[in-house]
């Protein structure tokens, strides 16, 4: 079947309530959409694409479309998952596979002629690592916590003694599980510094000063616009623990944080991004980190609702909203 030109492609798995609300609403403003997921490639989707001095163009196939390169307005990249290999594949030749599926199927997905990307899968990429982006934050004026990333222990327990309370954190949300193979996650939690022993040698880890705070801020940016919402009721430091306990008000945003997270989305090329802050009592708002891909569907639908319109409208209008 094909799909009617312009569309709006949106790149993810089929489990992700995040993309179904904005998918939701471009469907009730009869904008065209595909939804297609890489992870699927090659025995559910399908790419031809030619490359020459005329530009890009061909398809991409579904199960149930088929799109133009040419006709996609816009792109919503969310949470697609791995690529993968035939099982009868061996070892290296299934690494290949992989590798060749990512470079191919996902360097054409990244060269959409006349596309425009919320956000750019290589945009989302660089803006990841939690080094620049603390270092990005502090020269856009955002206020940072002391933060030390290391695997040596006598630097890590020498910062945790001048910094106390220092707070553990993750450089990145990865896959991990139990022997069991269910999912777990590496939570924000306290760390003193009897708790540091040889064993961070093995990899980096962060450390930073934990902000004596009085609720925290969830701001999401979409395009020109940005969403505050301030979060009270967590019982710990990291509130993502306890949703069920959880209060949300919109509240406005600083004129110096709006210019600081302005320039910082700048720097990475972002039109989306997902901040988190600690307010302390003198009303300071301290920057933790931006996730240039987060979530914002669990907030109530009051909250949720002109998030949603401002992504339908990035992406129906590529990116003129």
């Amino acid at each position: 079947m094909a799909v009617v030109r312009p569309a709006v492609l949106v790149v993810t798995c089929l489990d992700d309530a995040t993309a179904d609300e904005v998918i939701t609403e471009l469907n009730r403003r009869r904008v065209p959409v595909v939804r297609l997921d890489p992870g699927g490639f090659p025995a559910t989707v399908g790419a031809a694409a030619v490359f020459d001095s005329i530009g890009p163009r061909g398809t991409l196939t579904t199960e149930t479309r088929t799109l133009d390169l040419d006709g996609v307005c816009s792109v919503y990249w969310r949470r697609p998952t791995p690529y993968t290999a035939d099982l009868a594949m061996n070892e290296q030749t299934a690494r290949w596979a992989v590798e060749e599926a990512r470079y191919g199927l996902g360097g054409i997905l990244a060269a959409l002629p006349g596309a425009h990307y919320l956000n750019h899968p290589w945009r989302n990429r660089d803006a990841e690592y939690k080094p620049a982006q603390l270092a990005t934050a502090a020269r856009c004026g955002l206020t940072v916590p002391p933060t030390l990333i290391t695997n040596d222990p006598d630097q890590a327990r020498a910062f945790t003694a001048e910094h106390g309370p220092v707070l553990y954190k993750p450089l990145r949300e990865s896959d991990y599980a139990d022997a069991e193979g269910r999912p777990l996650t590496v939570w924000i939690d306290d760390v003193t510094p009897d708790q540091i022993d040889d064993r961070i040698r093995y990899t980096a880890h962060l450390f930073q000063q934990r902000v004596d705070k009085t609720a925290d801020i969830r701001l999401t940016a979409v395009g020109k616009h940005l969403f505050a919402v301030r979060i009270d009721g967590s019982p710990g430091v990291d509130w993502r623990r306890h949703y069920d306990r959880l209060a949300y008000t919109p509240i406005s945003v600083p004129p110096e944080i709006a210019k600081g997270v302005r320039a910082y989305l700048d720097v990475f090329g972002l039109v989306f991004g997902a901040l988190d802050f600690g307010l302390d009592p003198d009303g300071l708002w301290h920057w933790y980190e931006c996730n240039p891909n987060g979530q914002w569907a669990w907030f109530p639908d009051h909250i949720t609702a002109p998030i949603t319109a401002a992504l339908a409208d990035q992406l129906q209008h590529g990116g003129h909203a």
